[in-house]
């Protein structure tokens, strides 16, 4: 084949007659690191542990703390009466595999008070929750159903045999795996493959879908029997065995980072490289969830019009994205309607207008609504800038949440 010369850097045809491929000289293609999802938006959330809307630190997570405390997306749950005691953390990565591997962020549980003998209902795990309508690729439920695999970095000062758990909330399904920490407060990687499920399709809609879970210690109630190593009827007993008492020093550190989720079956050869997303498009992902207004001292959060002399209206707020369905409102309000104790306060004809507290109305999943009906005057049909309280201790703010 004779190739033209192009200007004085063009390509002779000796300088690629070496490059000639014959018909037969490529037999197949190597596929099976492509991932079925091309170009497809990660199917985990904030796996890089970046979005912490509602903050970086908290202590004290024991007995009734199940909920969201740092970290997007990622939920602190427990069950029985657990009397271990733990700080979690949005932790800054500097060194280690981890960060060598491009994340700069973990979430770290850190045990502040030990428990050596774990009751029999007793159960800690940090899970992400999903909804229905996102678990299509799955195809779970038909005889096309693919497998689930995760990939992830942990740390651990316990080393030994670790649960994972899928359960399919919907259908009652469930499915266990194990991971080994090998080496002790050092970075690993590791890739979990789950079975294809050919019963209990997820079905549509936003509501819960799956729900995975990483076990920090599980009681005998969850560890008696086998482990669960098939997707069937969720069994109690069978959820978490082998699982390591991670609570059982307050030397002990868990951290974890590089979530990510695959359709089909990889290894750690094979496994498509992490999805780093931009961190708007993360932000922006975790906002369907959770949002938050104030938080920050003097901080405008809206405008506000006086609808009568001593009440006022502000917004509405308009969410970020819209969420998955309609919020629960949390509004958090200082201890008076002084500039030193108050939440909020309305700026209008060059003055503030302290006050403790809103409430809320007209709520849907793109917009909220605040009004004051105290601690407010001006003449009907003023308005001004609605700003968080200047104090530190009594600073205010709005919370939106639409989590699974």
């Amino acid at each position: 084949m004779a190739f033209a010369t192009i200007g004085t850097k063009g390509i002779t045809d000796a300088a690629i007659a070496t490059a000639d491929i014959a018909d037969n000289a490529v037999t197949s293609a190597k596929t099976s690191g492509i991932p079925a999802r091309p170009n497809a938006m990660p199917l985990a959330y904030n796996g890089n542990m970046e979005v912490a809307q509602r903050g970086t630190s908290v202590t004290g997570l024991t007995n009734g703390s199940s909920g969201y405390h740092t970290l997007d997306r990622w939920k602190w749950h427990e069950n029985g009466s657990p009397s271990s005691a733990w700080t979690m953390t949005q932790e800054t990565l500097t060194s280690g595999n981890a960060y060598a591997d491009g994340f700069n962020n973990a979430l770290k549980i850190d045990c502040t008070t030990a428990q050596g003998s774990l009751g029999a209902g007793d159960t800690l795990h940090i899970e992400q929750r999903f909804e229905k309508q996102d678990l299509g690729a799955f195809k779970k439920g038909t005889a096309n159903a693919q497998k689930f695999t995760f990939g992830f970095w942990v740390k651990a000062t316990k080393t030994g045999t670790n649960i994972i758990e899928l359960q399919d909330q919907g259908n009652d399904r469930a499915v266990s795996a194990t991971y080994t920490v090998s080496t002790t407060d050092t970075w690993e990687h590791k890739v979990v493959t789950f079975p294809a499920d050919t019963t209990g399709n997820f079905g549509t809609g936003n509501g819960l879908g799956l729900i995975l879970r990483f076990y920090i210690f599980a009681g005998t109630n969850y560890t008696s029997g086998s482990l669960q190593t098939a997707w069937g009827a969720s069994t109690t007993t069978d959820r978490a065995n082998g699982q390591v008492n991670n609570a059982d020093s307050t030397s002990n550190n868990w951290h974890l980072t590089g979530v990510q989720l695959e359709v089909g079956e990889y290894t750690s050869d094979t496994l498509p490289p992490f999805q780093h997303e931009s961190y708007g498009d993360n932000l922006a992902r975790c906002q369907r969830y959770y949002n938050i207004f104030g938080n920050n001292t003097g901080k405008p959060i809206g405008m506000a019009a006086f609808y009568t002399s001593t009440s006022a209206y502000v917004g509405p707020l308009t969410y970020p994205v819209e969420m998955r369905s309609t919020p629960s409102i949390t509004i958090t309000g200082g201890s008076g309607d002084a500039e030193a104790t108050a939440g909020y306060a309305i700026n209008h004809s060059a003055s503030n207008d302290w006050f403790q507290t809103f409430a809320s109305s007209a709520t849907s999943t793109k917009e909220l609504q605040l009004y004051v009906g105290s601690g407010v005057s001006a003449a009907d049909g003023d308005a001004g800038r609605c700003k968080i309280g200047d104090s530190e201790a009594n600073k205010g703010k709005v919370e939106a949440s639409a989590e699974l």
